[in-house]
């Protein structure tokens, strides 16, 4: 096993995986923490799994595939009114669910990148 061993690394065939090598080997993997920042429960799927986010609360969620996560919310908080938006983050991080003070409807909300998620 030994002399097997030394003629493939002569080769150049065994090389040691780093932990990054092995990170993108596998496809990767990232963080990602929502937060609500509203008064209201907000109902979301993220990658076709449903929940609800209090007001004051946050979750984290890690991606095994690669740094992409779908969710899917109700951008109008009104119980009799429902109003679908889709976002593929993309790029890990902290989101935080705010008021849209970009519109005059005041029960608006969206979701917003506040800052990436630090890698240790």
């Amino acid at each position: 096993m030994l002399t097997n061993q030394s003629c493939l690394e002569s080769f150049g065939l065994i090389e040691e995986l780093d932990e990054q090598a092995t990170e993108t080997i596998s496809g990767g993997y990232g963080f990602f923490e929502i937060e609500n920042k509203t008064v209201c429960n907000i109902p979301y799927a993220i990658d076709g799994r449903t929940g609800t986010l209090a007001p004051a609360s946050a979750n984290i969620w890690t991606t095994y595939s690669g740094d992409e996560l779908n969710i899917e919310f109700d951008t109008d908080v009104r119980i009799d009114y429902i109003k679908f938006k889709k976002y593929n983050l993309a790029d890990g991080g902290v989101y935080e669910f705010q008021n849209n003070l970009n519109t005059d409807n005041p029960y608006d909300i969206d979701l917003y990148s506040v800052e990436p998620i630090p890698l240790f």
